[in-house]
């Protein structure tokens, strides 16, 4: 056996020849990607295999956790990504050698990772292993034969199904699929050893997908594919080109597929889409970071205490209970509760009728939520989240009570969406204890957390609270304090240009349909129909004393909610809705609402056009994201994207409002800002960080 550290093909990649094996093995971490680096080690190794007559066969694993997680994004966008060699001339190594090649995967193989293994001569997989293309994640498509060699093995529809989700399917399902030629528990070098030994004529070199005649058209109607896809969504583009590819693998020879596909893989990488996407991808990674603060480490969570029982409230229970932590649900009195465990009950149902999870997957996670009356249940519990009304005495009044009855160093955390968490810390002994930890609605599925650090909160707190959230499969994002902290503080000058806008000639369904197109997830209008317009109206109510007299004040929203007008609710916001229906109906009332408040503040009504609703309403988002990333309250640009496009449904595949606007050129974002102060005063007074930055020469945050 041949293992001299002095002869390995690179850093990453290792070889090895065990009697008349070669066994190549990827080694690095943390997922094994395939760096420039990673693909000269792979050239090297796979001709050393081809020229040792010695060698019958080649086996390639995967050190650590997994097979291979595909390309490695870090280097995308750098000369190292698309260096010599690069993996397409990697792969056509693999497909030409003389001997047979075994894929062992474990862990994963995931895009460039499967594209690997689907060019050697047999796959074999553990059956827990997760094996998929997901680059219409990040705005590509599969660049390596993904699109023409998966098509070949399993049929273009289910190879299309796979590549346009872009989730993973088991080894077990990979296997039943065709994917992989068997499945395996244990060692996967051991394996693939016996597959070898018992499988394999080395004799020939085996199966070659590319030999395949073009892909299996049964179950698939691409032109139908075609028009279930809206460019304007997070991968829209891709998908499109997806579609094109795989439709490709049907009628050319597997030559032309991949020459194809490599063309247009390109293409999108060079795009604008691609590298928003990949902006938010990273962006994602980075935001549970803590900045500036030494490594701490978080305090144990093992039992979770919520408080309140309401949609909100049985949402962050059901949270913690999918990342696998038991929960006390509490309420004071019977019939909230009783809503609350009925509401639980039926999404859990709801997900077994969708196929998401298993019955026996949810009567566990029901199991972990326990209903209680008593606040007491919560003296135990090592976080308490409360979720009551949005009212500062009344959480006060919570936050007083938990005080005397939690055990210590237990966290004290509220969901409030807005209030000023320093005042509720206040309430208590232990202010050092107390978070933010605003969920989003709903909040077992939203995948934002916005994580707020009070002025007194310990650093361990805070990392409790990014680390727990990652543990239950949110994306957290850390804010400091200040009204509405970073989402909803942003959302008030977007809805209040959406409002001045209404105002002065637009219609609900113009701005929403605008935006829409601009590839939000909704307009604001019907965005403020779905989520209430009381709440907002109840935090204007609020502030008003401090509002200062001179700067302009739409009354449009208010003026709705006098009317009782508070969204789907109650079946009359911006729009009306039928009953039992969530479909939004322009409404003549509002068109009357909109024309008096415009005449009582002597606006005169013109006709706007889309583009200035797109600018007025995502410059706003920009100035905002500014002027708090310049107040501190985020630590990053990139922070504020994350949560705009996970929680607020801004366009992914235009990167957040911060990337949109370096994308557009900072000097120009802020010219369009001064353009606007001219003509609609101090609303639109440019973020001093964005003046500073301009000034300066700098292009980014």
């Amino acid at each position: 056996m041949s293992t001299s550290q002095q002869n390995q093909p690179s850093p990453t990649v290792r070889y090895e020849v065990r009697d008349d094996v070669a066994v190549i093995r990827l080694a690095n971490p943390p997922v094994n990607g395939l760096g420039d680096t990673v693909r000269a080690g792979l050239a090297v190794a796979f001709g050393r295999a081809a020229a040792d007559n010695h060698v019958r066969a080649v086996i390639i694993v995967g050190d650590g956790k997994g097979f291979c997680g595909g390309a490695d994004l870090r280097q995308f966008g750098t000369p190292a990504a698309t260096a010599d060699p690069t993996l397409p001339d990697v792969l056509t190594t693999v497909v030409r050698l003389p001997k047979p090649v075994i894929a062992a995967i474990h862990g994963f193989a995931l895009g460039g990772g499967l594209e690997l293994a689907l060019a050697c001569n047999y796959r074999i997989t553990h059956r827990d292993a997760k094996l998929g293309l997901p680059e219409v994640n990040v705005g590509l498509i599969p660049g390596s034969g993904g699109t023409q060699r998966l098509p070949r093995l399993i049929g273009a529809a289910a190879a299309l199904r796979m590549i346009q989700q872009g989730t993973p399917v088991s080894g077990a399902r990979a296997t039943e699929l065709g994917i992989a030629d068997d499945c395996f528990d244990g060692d996967p070098l051991g394996a693939a050893l016996d597959f070898l030994r018992t499988q394999v004529d080395t004799s020939t070199s085996g199966p070659v997908v590319d030999s395949l005649p073009p892909a299996d058209t049964a179950g698939v109607d691409f032109d139908a594919a075609r028009r279930t896809v809206r460019p304007s969504t997070r991968n829209g583009l891709a998908q499109l080109t997806a579609i094109d590819a795989v439709e490709t693998a049907t009628r050319l020879p597997t030559s032309a597929g991949l020459a194809f596909e490599r063309a247009a893989f390109l293409g999108l990488l060079r795009g604008p889409e691609s590298a928003a996407l990949r902006h938010v991808f990273f962006a994602e990674k980075t935001a549970p970071k803590l900045s500036g603060v030494p490594p701490v480490s978080a305090r144990p969570i093992s039992r979770v205490a919520v408080i309140g029982a309401g949609t909100m409230g049985s949402g962050i229970a059901m949270a913690f209970a999918n990342g696998g932590l038991p929960v006390t649900l509490i309420e004071q009195n019977q019939d909230a509760l009783t809503r609350g465990t009925a509401l639980v009950r039926k999404t859990y149902e709801s997900s077994t009728t969708k196929g998401k999870l298993t019955e026996s997957q949810a009567r566990d996670r029901i199991a972990l939520i326990e209903p209680n009356l008593d606040l007491d249940a919560a003296a135990e519990a090592d976080l308490v989240v409360e979720a009551v009304f949005e009212d500062m005495a009344v959480k006060k009044e919570v936050f007083g009570k938990l005080d005397a009855l939690c055990k210590p160093g237990a966290i004290l955390a509220s969901n409030t969406s807005r209030l000023d968490l320093d005042e509720i810390a206040r309430a208590t002994s232990r202010p050092s204890d107390v978070i933010g930890l605003h969920f989003f609605s709903p909040a077992n599925i939203m995948k934002l957390v916005e994580v707020v650090r009070g002025e007194t909160t310990a650093d361990d707190v805070v990392a409790t609270g990014l680390t727990l959230a990652q543990q239950i499969g949110k994306i957290p994002v850390l804010s400091k304090v200040c009204e509405g902290f970073i989402g909803n503080r942003m959302l008030t000058p977007y809805r209040r240009e959406a409002e001045f806008l209404l105002e002065e000639g637009a219609t609900p369904q113009q701005i929403d349909a605008a935006l829409h197109n601009f590839g939000f997830a909704m307009g604001p209008c019907a965005m403020s129909d779905l989520a209430g317009l009381d709440i907002a109206w109840a935090a204007r109510k609020r502030l008003a004393p401090t509002r200062p007299k001179d700067v302009r004040y739409s009354r449009v929203a208010d003026t709705l909610c006098e009317n009782g007008r508070f969204g789907q609710k109650t079946g009359a916001g911006y729009y009306r809705y039928d009953k039992g229906s969530r479909t939004p109906v322009p409404d003549p009332v509002v068109d009357e609402i909109i024309r008096t408040c415009a005449a009582e503040d002597g606006i005169e009504r013109r006709t706007i056009t889309d583009e200035e609703i797109i600018d007025r309403c995502v410059l706003a988002l920009v100035n905002e994201g500014a002027t708090l990333l310049g107040e501190g309250i985020a630590q990053r640009a990139s922070d504020i994207d994350v949560v705009y496009v996970d929680g607020y449904g801004f366009p992914a595949f235009r990167g957040g409002p911060m990337y949109y606007a370096e994308a557009l050129g900072l000097d120009i974002a802020l010219q369009k800002i001064r353009d606007l102060e001219d003509v609609h005063g101090r609303t639109w007074t440019p973020a001093p960080l964005l003046t500073q930055l301009v000034d300066s020469g700098r292009t980014n945050f």
